[in-house]
C-alpha cells in the first residue's frame, strides 16, 4: 500500500433533498412475523401513489434493527417532527402516509411518544 491509498478521501455522497425521513424498526423483537420488514418493503409504491417519492414533500425511508421499544409493532418514526407510531399494520400506515406524510398533521391515536422538543 503506497502513501495515497492509506490517505486517499472517499467521494461526498450525494443525496436528493426530503422533507421528512420515515424510520421503520425491521428487528425481530418488534414483530413475530417480519411485519416490519413488509411494511417497508411496500413503501416505494405506497410513497409513489401519495406523490411523496419526489419533490418538495420528498420522505425518505430508512430501515433500522432496533428502537429499544419493543412493544406494540411495528414501530415507525416520523423525523423531524419526533412523532413516534405502534401498531403500524397496512392500514395505519396508510393513514400515517395521508394524515402526517402529505396532509402535515400526526394521527394521534397512533402516537406513543413526541420528542424531543425542538
Amino acid at each position: 500500500m503506497n502513501d495515497d491509498t492509506r490517505t486517499a478521501i472517499p467521494e461526498k455522497p450525494k443525496m436528493a433533498d426530503y422533507k421528512r425521513l420515515l424510520l421503520v424498526c425491521t428487528g425481530p423483537r418488534c414483530t413475530l412475523n417480519g411485519e416490519g420488514q413488509t411494511l417497508f418493503d411496500g413503501l416505494g409504491e405506497k410513497f409513489k401513489a401519495a406523490g411523496i417519492d419526489q419533490g418538495p414533500l420528498r420522505v425518505k425511508r430508512t430501515r433500522v434493527s432496533c428502537f429499544a421499544t419493543c412493544k406494540a409493532g411495528p414501530i415507525v418514526c416520523v423525523q423531524p417532527d419526533g412523532i413516534w407510531y405502534y401498531n403500524v399494520n397496512e392500514a395505519n400506515l396508510d393513514r400515517i402516509i395521508q394524515q402526517h406524510l402529505v396532509g402535515g398533521e400526526p394521527v394521534e391515536d397512533l402516537i406513543y411518544h413526541r420528542g424531543p422538543e425542538l
